[in-house]
């Protein structure tokens, strides 16, 4: 994740504290008893990934008397563990075929397995969180709530639908935000940063989720299979009506059609449904209000104290809605 921003001694700093976070992960999710579940947990853990939660739970922390504490790798690894359960649990609800470049949990054990493996890192999550404090726990607990919610809204609510955009975005604030809001504000909370900062942060969170996940749906039906890592259109594929298919649904009734009809398992029902996304407005109009909620972001950080983090804060936020995966 620090790649993609400006060397300097801070992010220096913050390179070493990721690699104690992936120790960290890594050791957690070892079991001396059994090669496989320490192979299976792994798996997406090993693919790598950009590891935005964990580093935005260090910046959070960088406000605090004790940036470097135990408690924020701890922290890090926490939100990390929860973000890859959603994966593990996301591929087999979209019967994904791969994940960060390689095949996906469900692809190389079967579902029932990849469910499992899901919970168990839910599990090791919710170990570790108890042990960082009753409000911390909460924090977890809420956000979790919010996750779930946000997933069974989208899996059961109107499926190839046309809904109102604040319908899409509550979804989006459940489903993704909130947990990139708990990593700031839990950072944040366990190095002892003043209240009003972590409240501050988590806001920040909040609104930075949103443009990442907006700029996510961008990608997946603009970018690439092999720039993605995974399948492109899968959303679509699955019924879900992100914000630039919405959008796009909004002047082109034949791609309406296409959505609605439930024939987008066929492949080239699903080529012709993205090429018409594409060459539509709907993506632009939904990297416009990505680009909106990260400009919200911003403006949040730059309230916050001046520290070398406030400024990595800043430029996270320009980073989310310019990426090519």
């Amino acid at each position: 994740m620090t790649t993609q921003l400006a060397a300097s001694p801070f992010t220096a700093e913050l390179d070493a504290r990721l690699a104690a976070v992936e120790t960290s992960l890594r050791d957690v999710l070892r079991h001396p008893g059994s090669a496989f579940l320490t192979q299976a947990a792994g798996h997406l853990i090993n693919a790598g990934g950009k590891r935005l939660r964990p580093t935005v739970a260090l910046l959070g922390a960088a406000f605090g008397p004790e940036p470097d504490g135990d408690a924020v790798v701890t922290a890090a690894t926490v939100v990390e563990l929860v973000h890859v359960a959603t994966l593990y649990h996301d591929d087999v609800m979209d019967e994904a075929r791969l994940r960060h470049g390689v095949p996906s949990a469900n692809v190389s054990w079967g579902n029932r397995t990849a469910v499992l493996l899901g919970d168990y890192l839910l599990a090791k999550a919710a170990e570790l969180g108890a042990g960082l404090g009753e409000q911390a726990l909460r924090l977890q607990v809420l956000t979790l709530s919010r996750l779930v919610r946000g997933q069974v809204l989208e899996t059961v609510g109107p499926r190839r639908t046309v809904v109102a955009p604040a319908e899409c975005l509550a979804v989006l604030a459940d489903k993704s935000a909130s947990l990139i809001a708990m990593a700031a504000r839990l950072g944040a909370m366990v190095a002892g940063a003043p209240a009003w900062v972590a409240g501050t942060l988590g806001e920040y969170g909040e609104l930075l989720g949103l443009a990442f996940q907006i700029h996510d749906d961008v990608l997946d039906v603009c970018a690439p299979t092999a720039t993605l890592g995974k399948q492109a259109g899968t959303d679509l594929r699955e019924g879900v009506v992100t914000l630039p298919v919405l959008y796009a649904l909004e002047r082109d009734d034949r791609l309406r059609g296409l959505v609605t009809g439930g024939s987008l398992d066929d492949p080239q029902s699903l080529a012709e449904a993205l090429a018409r996304v594409r060459a539509s407005d709907g993506p632009a109009r939904a990297a416009a209000e990505a680009a909106g909620y990260a400009g919200r972001a911003r403006r949040l950080a730059e309230s916050l104290p001046a520290h070398p983090a406030r400024d990595v804060l800043c430029r996270l936020s320009e980073f989310v809605v310019s990426r090519s995966h």
